[in-house]
């Protein structure tokens, strides 16, 4: 009988590990289900480029998978039970179940409103396709003149400021952030951000805690309101309630606690990848939901796997970080180089070049996981004997 592998989730890290997976294993010997509810790769990390109107490659996901061994099946996934090795899902034709030897959780995250009042009701988010094209309508009903406010200063609410600004510089575009601007990155970088937004014409709201949401804007803890015909909710990410529904181990925002190998640290049969995974990175600091750990944590996954059931061992490795890239617009960005846990370095690279840069990583990142079979040499392997399968320690 075939080793039963399914993978939940095809974004960055999820889709990765599937086709790495393929690439190694003999399919002889497995059987990988890829599992996921949209159609085609989606590109998170140009969501907001698809919300101020612009449009992005296709990337169906049966032709990234076709030839390679690896299943696709396009369903939602509803619930987990990993003592009996079950995933529920939801599909066109109704409810069903898969079941499985080795199972990677890699559902990614969803926008969180904090338990804020009126969010859920009156803002849209951009942390998926579909809230995306939702923000772009309405964007699109909205008259010359009207407000847009983005609750959020991080990296998603930064992007998606800059990006309808400049799209739509007929509209009045603000960012309400909870603590300083840019208080995360260097002088450097702080400084150019603030002046492209200046340029842009972006009003900047710092030190503002919005605790209410309405159709006519946000209210603040301080009582103060803030203007908005479209509120755009960026203010963090929050996970699927499917694995904390579970008996899987997970951390207080719901994330599974997995090991150096991406492992569960209470059930060893599943890896946890990408956003829905608490797993430690360089200088014991959790990895942060993005990209940029997504797909070295699923390639870390797919070599545990592989190692595990060929016999081989793992290679001792941590994930760290190099540098985060901000698009301001689509002619300017910042480029921040990091300390390998995650703290800004004093050097930056901005501008029209930070633009190209951030372009270049983003078209790498999508390419990986959509040519599968490309990006790993060697030969497909067989799994070990019985009573020769590794135990991981990584």
């Amino acid at each position: 009988m075939k080793h039963r592998i399914v993978v939940l989730g095809a974004g960055y890290s999820g889709g990765l590990a599937a086709g790495r997976l393929a690439r190694r294993l003999h399919p002889a010997d497995t059987e990988i289900t890829l599992v996921n509810a949209e159609p085609d790769f989606v590109e998170r990390v140009r969501l907001h480029q698809l919300a101020a109107g612009q449009e992005l490659k296709h990337r169906p996901l049966q032709e990234i998978y076709a030839g390679t061994g690896v299943n696709v099946r396009r369903a939602r996934v509803t619930a987990l039970d990993v003592d009996r090795r079950i995933v529920m899902l939801l599909d066109e034709h109704g409810p069903g179940e898969i079941s499985y030897d080795t199972l990677v959780y890699a559902l990614g995250s969803t926008a969180a409103d904090h338990g804020v009042r009126g969010g859920a009701e009156h803002a849209v988010d951009i942390a998926g396709r579909q809230s995306a094209l939702r923000l772009r309508e309405r964007l699109g009903d909205l008259e010359p003149g009207g407000t847009v406010l983005i609750v959020g200063g991080g990296l998603t609410g930064i992007e998606a400021s800059a990006e309808i600004a400049e799209s739509r510089p007929d509209l009045r575009v603000s960012i309400a952030t909870r603590g300083a601007f840019g208080d995360w990155l260097s002088d450097k970088a702080r400084q150019h951000l603030r002046e492209v937004f200046e340029r842009l014409g972006i009003a900047v709201h710092e030190s503002v805690d919005v605790t209410r949401v309405d159709a006519t804007g946000v209210t603040t803890t301080a009582g103060e309101t803030i203007p908005a015909g479209i509120t755009v909710w960026a203010n963090g990410f929050g996970v699927h309630h499917i694995a904390a529904a579970s008996t899987l181990e997970v951390g207080a925002t719901g994330r599974i606690v997995v090991d150096g190998a991406m492992r569960s640290v209470s059930h060893p049969d599943v890896y946890a990848i990408g956003d829905a995974a608490l797993a430690e990175g360089a200088g014991g600091k959790p990895l942060r939901m993005s990209c940029a750990s997504g797909e070295p944590m699923g390639q870390r996954a797919a070599d545990a796997i592989i190692a595990q059931l060929t016999g081989r061992a793992l290679p001792e490795s941590t994930i760290g970080y190099h540098l985060q890239c901000i698009s301001l617009g689509r002619r300017d960005g910042i480029v921040q180089f990091v300390t390998p846990d995650d703290r800004a370095r004093p050097s930056i690279i901005k501008g029209p070049l930070a633009a190209r840069v951030k372009e270049i990583i983003c078209r790498g990142a999508a390419w990986v996981v959509a040519h599968p079979t490309l990006m790993i040499p060697g030969r497909r392997r067989h799994l070990a004997a019985p009573g020769k399968v590794a135990t991981l320690t990584a």
